[in-house]
């Protein structure tokens, strides 16, 4: 009996959000990459090949090479395959490797490498996003162990937590002042700290099914996060 109550109302409070990684990482396959499985440079035939490394251009004629289709995010931003990431070095590679592989640095050489630094700038943008967000970090390093999160997991949760979100879900609705609003994002805050340091230890025992139950629960906070700031725009 509870199982329905909860599914009708998740479905009314649209507690199950859509898409917390707005859209998937980028896919590098071989088809999409022009000749990325060539052991030889594209432009003078000398080794090179897909980017390996950081070795981005040939060492002989210096034109950029493909992207490597084999590399995950955590390999492109030059962090270990862990939860526990250093914000602050990972911007940092950002950084650098925009510096390297921006469309704007190639508007003057061959439509070859123009199209390789769109694809590299992209698969960089992507790689960032994901693993500077807990949630969305998370969520990958389940992906590359082949766990995902299905759309509509609601009746798998505790009923005291999906209680807790719909009490949540109701103050926010209820919200009239900037007061409380703050006392609802503050609440909002802590438990995304609580959760966050709580799926870093299932990581870290490589319990990877309650990792995936706390980062369930982190998309329905997730997804109230997005009601707040949606409340905070002036109509």
């Amino acid at each position: 009996m509870w199982g329905g109550r909860t599914r009708a109302l998740s479905r009314l409070w649209g507690l199950w959000p859509a898409g917390v990684l707005g859209r998937r990482p980028l896919s590098c396959n071989a088809a999409s990459l022009e000749g990325s499985n060539s052991a030889h440079c594209w432009n003078c035939g000398g080794p090179g090949g897909p980017l390996r490394g950081d070795g981005f251009f040939c060492p002989q004629c210096r034109a950029l090479q493909p992207p490597d289709p084999t590399r995950d995010h955590f390999s492109i931003m030059d962090c270990n395959r862990s939860f526990r990431v250093d914000t602050v070095k990972l911007q940092h590679r950002y950084q650098q490797l925009q510096r390297l592989v921006h469309p704007d640095f190639f508007s003057q050489r061959s439509q070859t490498e123009r199209d390789f630094s769109e694809k590299h700038s992209t698969l960089v943008n992507d790689a960032y996003k994901t693993l500077l967000a807990p949630l969305s970090r998370g969520l990958y390093l389940l992906k590359l162990r082949g766990i995902e999160i299905p759309e509509g997991t609601d009746y798998e949760m505790d009923r005291q937590f999906l209680v807790e979100i719909m009490d949540i879900n109701e103050k926010l609705a209820e919200a009239q002042s900037e007061a409380a609003m703050k006392e609802i994002e503050s609440i909002v805050r802590a438990k995304q700290k609580e959760l966050t340091d709580n799926v870093s230890r299932a990581f870290e025992q490589d319990d990877f099914e309650k990792a995936k139950e706390i980062l369930t629960k982190m998309k329905y906070f997730s997804n109230v996060e997005e009601k707040i700031k949606l409340k905070k725009i002036p109509l």
